[in-house]
């Protein structure tokens, strides 16, 4: 292995049988065993289908992960993004020797710290404190160096007061802090985290990216980050890996794999069958879309956004006649915004199909948000459709600092200067 090379995957395939635990049937475990003592090959690994989550499948044999090759290099901070059921947790559990690869093979330089799941690798009944020395054993750390260290990681986890406390009584935020403190300071040479910043709370999250940073830059070590805060992923990777169906779709800069990550997510609405819908039906929604900066990218916090409807019986029809509403609500029905044409004054304009409502900083939070429309010409109702549609919205850098909020704290972000004098 290249000295600069601290991790290799070479064609890392996992295969699962759904449904069932193990093969699940006594002919199978027969056949591989019978191709076992011949010396042939497993015949299960010549089927089975990519793991697409969102179809039915004609195989009882997935692959999670299908030729996974990858190298890491010393000092790297790699991003692993994806769709859930992607394979990225998969990957992880197989790096961190969890799970076993069914094909392919792992070589790594130095020890590996996992943060996986919450609560991964503790005691339910040992304290917190018992629970760093046990991790540490694992890691191959003697009690000295592990004692050397405890202080620092308890204050580092902000769980002083029950560290002396058995783990079941902790939140779920106070054992990820106390997991990635043990995990960020036993010094492994490589650190795998999975998803730690969805649990934790805002001033967590900005320690534990921080405390990654040093780890990858004042210290050279290696971390592999998977998350699906893209703010957090740009702030914090240096290259990414994009998985798909299980496979790698992409690997790439922090920008361009992000930009690949989110392009397939773009939602196209048709409503020609639509029923549910009020109206003189003179002039009809067709279809809607909402994108980011172009058609192929997500909506994402602080980024351009466009929502596109395409109309029915326009026909070559004056925009100072047809009035345009649209409203948009969160998950829990309250609305949160809203827009229309009659608010800007525009001039007279010839529509032919399509009306495009653009905002250059969308300012929604992450989330998923529900629009409901109406059309109206020369003053009378001619469309209604609520909640005719719903669009996701990824978290993202919105004040351009490298911090971003919890749609807890706010579902629309105010654009805000402060003077101090």
């Amino acid at each position: 292995m290249n000295k600069d090379i601290i991790l290799r995957a070479t064609n890392i395939s996992k295969q699962y049988r759904l449904g069932l635990v193990g093969t699940g049937t006594l002919s199978h475990d027969l056949n591989r065993w019978w191709s076992r003592i011949r010396g042939k090959e497993d015949p299960y690994l010549k089927v089975g289908e990519l793991n697409d989550r969102a179809s039915r499948g004609t195989s009882d044999y997935v692959w999670a992960l299908k030729d996974i090759n990858f190298e890491v290099e010393k000092g790297e901070v790699l991003g692993i993004i994806g769709k859930n059921g992607a394979g990225k947790s998969t990957l992880l559990k197989i790096l961190s020797k969890v799970t076993g690869p069914t094909l392919g093979e792992i070589k790594t330089k130095g020890r590996i710290a996992s943060l996986l799941e919450v609560g991964t690798g503790f005691h339910p009944e040992l304290t917190g404190r018992e629970n760093i020395y046990l991790n540490g054993a694992i890691l191959g750390m003697t009690k000295n160096e592990i004692s050397s260290k405890i202080d620092e990681i308890v204050e580092f986890s902000g769980c002083q007061r029950y560290i002396d406390t058995p783990v079941k009584r902790y939140s779920s935020g106070m054992k990820v802090r106390l997991a990635f403190a043990v995990a960020a300071h036993l010094e492994p040479e490589i650190l795998v985290v999975d998803e730690v910043l969805a649990v934790g709370d805002a001033e967590f999250q900005k320690k534990a990216i921080g405390k990654m940073q040093d780890i990858s830059k004042g210290d050279g070590r290696t971390v592999l980050f998977v998350s699906h805060n893209m703010a957090a992923v740009k702030n914090l990777c240096t290259r990414c890996i994009v998985l798909k169906n299980g496979t790698i779709s992409y690997v790439g800069d922090v920008e361009s794999s992000i930009k690949e990550y989110l392009k397939e997510s773009s939602i196209v609405k048709d409503f020609k069958n639509f029923k549910d819908r009020k109206g003189n039906g003179i002039v009809t929604l067709l279809k809607a879309k909402a994108y980011g900066a172009n058609e192929s990218q997500l909506p994402q916090t602080g980024e351009v956004f466009h929502l596109v409807f395409s109309l029915n019986g326009c026909d070559n029809i004056d925009s100072s006649r047809l009035r345009f509403d649209m409203r948009i609500d969160d998950n829990l029905g309250q609305r949160i915004a809203w827009m229309s044409n009659s608010l800007l004054g525009n001039s007279s304009k010839t529509i032919n199909n399509d009306v495009i409502f653009r905002l250059e900083k969308l300012n929604l939070n992450e989330g998923v948000y529900y629009v409901t429309i109406q059309i109206s010409l020369d003053n009378n109702i001619s469309d209604w459709i609520q909640n005719a549609f719903s669009f996701e919205v990824n978290k993202g850098d919105f004040y351009g600092s490298g911090k971003t909020t919890s749609p807890n704290q706010s579902k629309v972000l105010l654009n805000f200067k402060i003077d101090y004098r």
